[in-house]
């Protein structure tokens, strides 16, 4: 059976797997769904309809599937879907979707929400995400698999993060940015590349060589950039993680491309981490 705490507050209709645990003072909302090996700690409140996966964790005082701050909503349906194994520290804030959205807050699988992070509305967190302490997302905002964002970084509204990018502390991030790439500043641009989680996530020395020379052709060269993005295309557009970058480039996007904000050098691209 379950171990719920006396004083825990779990509204008739919840769904909730055998093994989950609930702590102290925690509250569920009566549309709530906790898979398997569930943990909610004391004093969180899990509402709405929210699904929260196997083995997810929430910490005290994190919220999940509390109402968006939109001042559109008017108490539409809208949900939450929280990948296995995620973690949601302390005081972490997750809305869920508006009508103006998809509807629906998604993070994915083994993701880390450190303490007093917001994930907002509509946003779309992709597996092993990392938003380090007091991270802001909009609404609408779009993460890839493996991305790291460093503590007290703002990211606008409907901004795109490319797959395995990294975004350093306190930045102000207004536009997207490429798969792989790495940025940092207020406001953000563009430093380089991850070359750090690319070699720890087991990229060749192939495929990050080709990286880095699309991104100094793309970021660094002459000419418009619709005509360094054909070039890049012409030589190196069969390159699966260049191919990539291009598709990112070239789908659509609300907010625009991030460029790079200074003369790439070694010690830029080694740096990131």
């Amino acid at each position: 059976m379950p171990q719920i705490h006396p004083t825990a507050i779990v509204t008739p209709g919840a769904t909730i797997a055998e093994s989950v645990t609930i702590g102290p003072y925690a509250t569920v909302g009566a549309d709530v769904v906790l898979g398997e090996g569930v943990q909610i700690a004391a004093h969180a409140v899990v509402d709405g309809i929210t699904t929260l996966a196997e083995g997810v964790q929430i910490l005290p005082f994190a919220s999940v599937g509390l109402p968006p701050q939109d001042l559109k909503y008017h108490g539409e349906p809208t949900r939450v879907e929280v990948g296995p194994r995620t973690i949601i520290r302390e005081h972490a804030t997750v809305h869920r979707g508006s009508v103006g959205g998809e509807g629906v807050t998604r993070i994915g699988a083994d993701c880390l929400i450190m303490c007093v992070a917001h994930v907002g509305h509509d946003c779309q967190l992709a597996d092993k995400v990392i938003l380090a302490n007091n991270v802001m997302l909009g609404g609408h905002v779009q993460i890839g698999d493996n991305v790291f964002v460093g503590g007290g970084t703002a990211i606008h509204q409907s901004v795109r993060i490319g797959r395995q990018a990294v975004i350093g502390g306190m930045s102000g991030v207004e536009r997207d940015v490429i798969p792989f790439g790495s940025c940092m500043g207020n406001r953000a641009r563009l430093i380089g590349l991850n070359l750090i989680g690319l070699k720890r996530r087991g990229f060749n020395r192939e495929a990050i060589n080709a990286l880095r020379l699309a991104y100094r052709s793309l970021f660094l060269g002459r000419g418009t950039f619709d005509a360094r993005m054909a070039l890049v295309l012409q030589d190196q557009g069969t390159q699966p993680q260049v191919a990539e970058v291009l598709a990112f480039i070239e789908a659509s996007s609300r907010r625009g491309l991030m460029r790079a904000g200074r003369q790439l050098d070694e010690s830029a691209e080694t740096e990131a981490a």
